[in-house]
């Protein structure tokens, strides 16, 4: 089965953001985050170089959302590249301007992610002139200027995207053997799912929160907009999933046995 190439500017790069999801972001206490915080407002354990003072201990300090969020390197885009290297503690001004538009250039990177994904799909082949152009357009609209994606309204730019990649899920899950299952939005949360095959299975935004996938098979499944929180994968397959990404990893519960896709990378929170 062939790997997805993915550009290394869509794999997140802290060392070259401004801690923009530290700050432009809002969360609620809960079980994710120890404390409440405003969007625009600087976490209490950002460091002045844009560091986290507590990163090594999150999870044990009830950050475990930190340690779980991935912006397809938005983060970098907005403060090298929209910005030019200005930082938000520079003026009220580049704040609203950068806090803005960080959001919105983290949707089009995740849909650049897909669509990347989907070229190295060789079963797509003939769809490959549409997905290249949609991936220039999608690049296009993140070269704008912070105002103009700050005004953006992505989701009719999402909804071209999401028809095409629906011709590349079907072309792809049509290669695994049998017929897969059709669980497209289903409510799994908590289902018991261990040592199934899932391979070809239809899995599109569906909720596996809390999932026992121990040791299942993935292959050929379509896992886009899955929501696998806390869902245990300790040997499962995803190896040759579609549409997997960093962020999905780093909310599952894994272990050495889990089969990833080249392109993402082991949590290190994981067993």
């Amino acid at each position: 089965m062939p790997k997805p190439s993915v550009s290394s500017e869509l794999v997140s790069d802290c060392s070259r953001c401004f801690g923009l999801c530290c700050v432009a972001l809002p969360f609620a206490a809960s079980s994710d985050f120890a404390v409440d915080k405003r969007g625009g407002t600087p976490c209490g354990n950002l460091l002045e170089d844009f560091g986290c003072g507590i990163h090594p201990r999150l999870r044990v300090s009830g950050f475990t959302g930190c340690t779980v969020y991935d912006c397809f390197g938005a983060g970098q885009k907005v403060s090298q590249e929209t910005l030019g290297g200005t930082t938000w503690r520079d003026s009220p001004d580049v704040a609203r301007e950068m806090f803005a538009a960080f959001p919105v250039m983290r949707q089009l990177h995740e849909l650049l992610w897909y669509l990347e994904e989907s070229l190295g799909v060789r079963v797509a082949e003939q769809l490959r002139p549409d997905l290249a152009a949609l991936r220039d357009a999608t690049l296009r609209l993140t070269e704008q200027s912070a105002d103009v994606l700050a005004g953006l309204d992505v989701g009719e730019h999402r909804d071209r995207v999401n028809g095409l990649l629906l011709q590349v899920s079907e072309r792809f899950r049509g290669q695994a053997p049998g017929r897969g299952r059709n669980h497209h939005g289903a409510d799994l949360v908590g289902a018991k799912l261990a040592g199934r095959d899932l391979r070809g299975a239809n899995l599109r935004g569906a909720w596996l929160i809390g999932a026992d996938l121990r040791k299942a098979d993935l292959r050929w499944a379509d896992l886009i907009g899955v929501d696998l929180r806390g869902a245990d994968v300790r040997g499962a397959n995803l190896s040759g999933s579609l549409f997997l990404t960093q962020f999905q990893v780093n909310a599952a519960r894994g272990d050495a046995g889990t089969m990833l896709p080249a392109t993402l990378t082991r949590p290190s929170h994981w067993a």
